[in-house]
């Protein structure tokens, strides 16, 4: 399993009963997560004392249970959040009504993957990054000295994903932010003849396109990476997938790129899930799965 150690301003403290016990910077968050399936003794003694917890409904979704906030904080938490660092970035925190905060700890195992990359290219790296969410690694590419080409279908997100460039003091690093359906970009990408040297794509489960266009990921990525295969350059870096779907294993994801990257391209592919260390327990949390193919 591929996991990340390095964290200051996050630490997974605890899990117990399909819930997270998590530390923020200085705020305590609890967030149900599905594959905490073990009832053991909560151990860790912040989970009396947390600052927020996400509390699932009966009916759907769920809401933020707000108790008392570090002084520091402002009242109105959920609607502004505040900052974390990461190494040389930093993210704007801010719990959504989807019990997400903006930020997948987990993936700074991907970030450093991404970073290390491109500065030991020797050359100008172009990143595509598709269904690039809030940016993470958009900010590890350009950090790295790559030219960035984020892409995702909210308007919203993008618009999340510009404050967090903006908070790692990275805004004259050459990044095109656009709001579209990665699909269809890929598509007009390719009748453009628009190449880059890293594919990095962290595609949803499920969801919609700007028009309303629907997305399942078993049904739609086997197309999805041929199509990336297409507009990647004649001498390409890597080419990074990450998922979060349950059905859908590291192994199968790193078999397509064996099928459309590395039988183009050669290289090497490797495969696992990611995951997070437990502070109380000193287990790791799996928290989702990577594949990467990447130039020998």
């Amino acid at each position: 399993m591929w996991n990340v150690s390095d964290w200051k301003d996050y630490e997974l403290l605890d899990t117990s009963d399909g819930e997270r016990l998590e530390r923020w910077g200085n705020v305590i968050l609890i967030r149900p997560d599905p594959q905490i399936i073990w009832k053991d003794v909560k151990k860790h003694e912040l989970w009396n004392h947390y600052h927020a917890r996400y509390v699932r409904s009966q009916k759907g979704g769920g809401q933020w249970d707000i108790k008392s906030l570090p002084e520091n904080l402002p009242v109105n938490l959920l609607n502004t959040g505040w900052t974390i660092g990461y190494r040389d970035l930093t993210f704007q925190v801010r719990p959504t009504g989807f019990k997400h905060t903006g930020v997948f700890p987990e993936q700074a195992v991907n970030w450093n993957f991404i970073t290390e990359k491109i500065k030991t290219a020797n050359r100008k790296i172009s990143v595509l990054n598709l269904f690039a969410y809030t940016g993470g690694a958009t900010l590890a590419a350009a950090s790295a000295g790559a030219n960035v080409c984020h892409v995702d279908a909210s308007k919203g997100i993008v618009s999340w994903a510009k404050e967090n460039i903006a908070l790692s003091k990275l805004e004259q690093v050459p990044v095109r932010f656009l709001v579209d359906d990665c699909k269809k970009f890929l598509e007009r990408e390719i009748r453009r003849g628009n190449k880059y040297d890293a594919l990095i794509m962290d595609p949803p489960s499920y969801g919609r396109g700007p028009s309303g266009e629907i997305w399942k990921l078993e049904d739609d990525i086997n197309d999805l990476i041929l199509l990336a295969s297409q507009v990647m350059s004649d001498d390409p870096l890597f080419f990074l997938v990450n998922s979060y779907t349950t059905g859908l294993s590291a192994s199968t994801v790193g078999y397509l790129l064996q099928l459309h990257i590395k039988s183009k391209f050669n290289g090497n592919v490797s495969a696992d899930e990611i995951g997070i260390p437990v502070t109380v327990t000193g287990g790791i949390l799996p928290a989702g799965s990577s594949a990467r193919w990447e130039q020998s």
